[in-house]
């Protein structure tokens, strides 16, 4: 299911300041960051928050339980979070956080996004701890 209006509308709800400052630069960031999701998982099931300013992308669309990852568009970079970040395998020390789950990274251009080892964090993100997605309810 394609949410393009829907993630467009997330990422343009900042401020007229914040817009002036990085529009363009954190709009494509956020745009490749999710191109990077689907190219990696085609069948990626993706909520979009406008409220919350909060993409999810799961095998479902219960958030507790079968999202793996989801970004949030800020000031001056967007910030790719995943919801077990804390359990993942990250040798090369990407995430960032203290939370008891959660970890993200912060995605300051779309070259940030040809890391091998974050692509490689989120192929594993995308196994781990959620349901594989039910294709009967597609």
């Amino acid at each position: 299911m394609d949410h393009s209006e829907e993630f467009e509308l997330a990422i343009e709800s900042f401020s007229e300041e914040i817009k002036e400052i990085a529009r363009q630069t954190r709009k494509e960031i956020a745009r490749q960051t999710r191109q990077l999701i689907y190219k990696v998982f085609p069948e990626v099931v993706e909520l979009v928050w406008i409220r919350q300013k909060n993409i999810g992308f799961g095998t479902g669309i219960k958030k507790h339980t079968e999202h793996f990852c989801w970004i949030i568009p800020a000031t001056n970079h967007v910030t790719w979070g995943f919801n077990y970040g804390a359990e993942l395998s990250d040798p090369t020390k990407l995430l960032e956080g203290t939370g008891k789950l959660f970890r993200h990274y912060k995605v300051k251009s779309v070259k940030d996004l040809s890391n091998p080892n974050l692509i490689e964090l989120l192929k594993y993100a995308t196994t781990y701890r959620v349901p594989p997605i039910n294709t009967l309810k597609k």
